[in-house]
Formats: structure tokens, sequence, C-alpha cells
């Protein structure tokens, strides 16, 4: 009988300690009002016209020579310059391209010359 009493005094004794709760008034208060991180602007997209520079001219440039009669010998020198304007025409012009100025790489230009190249 007396290992029976201990055994009965050591579980009440050895209880699990309970988890502490979390701070009162902590869970109502609301978040803290930061702004949404930027997301970076990713090369090659927006709308691109004569007297543009940088990657996503470049990238432009590199599309454009994969379609022929388009821009045939162009430079791939990043800048928006009249030939590039010109060759952007063109497509627009055979391809049937509408929506976006004339000479203007914009979304529907975008789209179209990106299924046609890799």
């Amino acid at each position: 009988m007396s290992g029976l009493l201990l055994a009965s005094s050591l579980l009440v004794n050895n209880s699990v300690p309970e988890a502490p709760s979390p701070p009162a008034g902590r869970l109502d208060q609301p978040l803290p009002d930061t702004p949404a991180p930027s997301l970076p602007e990713i090369p090659g997209t927006g709308v691109l016209r004569q007297g543009d520079s940088g990657h996503g001219v470049y990238e432009l440039q590199v599309r454009l020579l994969q379609v022929p009669n388009i821009y045939d010998g162009g430079a791939i020198d990043g800048r928006y310059d009249e030939e590039v304007r010109q060759a952007v025409a063109r497509f627009q012009k055979w391809y049937g391209i509408r929506g976006d100025e004339t000479g203007v790489y914009g979304d529907n230009t975008r789209h179209a010359l990106m299924l046609r190249t890799k």
C-alpha cells in the first residue's frame, strides 16, 4: 500500500508545467502600418520608345534581329534610335499589331514579338 501512495504522490508532484500564455492585450492590437516592399523593376518590361536606352532596349534589339527583314544588320547597343523605331513600326505593320503607338514598343507589340522569338 505504501508503494501505491508513493506512486500517486509522484504523479501529483511531477505534473507537466503549462506553456506560458501570451502577454495580455497583445493579440488585439493591429499590426504596425508598414508599407509593403516595392517589387524590383523587371528588365525588358514597360513601354519603350525612341530616346530610351538600357537592358530592355537591348533585349528588344536582339528579338527584332530574329524576325526576318525587320531589323537586318541593326545594332545591339541598347539605344532606341530611329532605326529601332522604324523596325518596330515595320513589325507592327507587317504583323497587324494594334493598340500601341506606331514605332513604340508597348504591351501589344511586346506580346506579339515575344510569341515569335526566343
